[in-house]
């Protein structure tokens, strides 16, 4: 097997994904955020609890910057921190009841284009997406 071959596929694979993702969540997001914090957001709300720098290494933020987000999100009382009971110096990232109901609702949006892309697939098609998904999960993006 050529793995370089392999790797080009994957590339194509993950520009896709983005150009899709773009699009179903495009226009998805409240305006009282900016695209930096709704991605923050997305990441905590599939992620949670977090730490404040896995959430600067995962957006490619330094922490001071990530830290300032944390801030704004945290009085616009979309995110909280708790502190961990058994190492009281570690602090987690989740979403607020408030962030959690924003997040819930930009999700519904994002199923329903979600939906609809995969409207005329079938039953069949779709065991073998999850099949697919489930591998690729297990085997590159752990």
């Amino acid at each position: 097997m050529d793995k370089n071959y392999i790797f080009q596929k994957f590339v194509a694979f993950t520009a896709a994904v983005h150009q899709v993702t773009n699009e179903i969540t495009k226009g998805v997001k409240s305006e009282a955020i900016t695209p930096v914090q709704y991605k923050i957001l997305e990441y905590i709300a599939v992620s949670q609890p977090v730490t404040i720098s896995e959430i600067s290494e995962c957006m490619l933020m330094s922490m001071p910057n990530t830290s300032r987000e944390l801030k704004k999100l945290s009085e616009k009382q979309l995110c909280e921190k708790i502190t961990d009971n058994e190492d009281r110096r570690k602090q987690f990232i989740r979403l607020s009841n408030k962030g959690e109901d924003m997040m819930n609702e930009v999700f519904g949006h994002v199923k329903s284009r979600f939906d609809e892309r995969i409207k005329d697939i079938s039953e069949k098609e779709l065991k073998e997406i999850e099949q697919a998904l489930d591998l690729l999960h297990r085997k590159v993006f752990y």
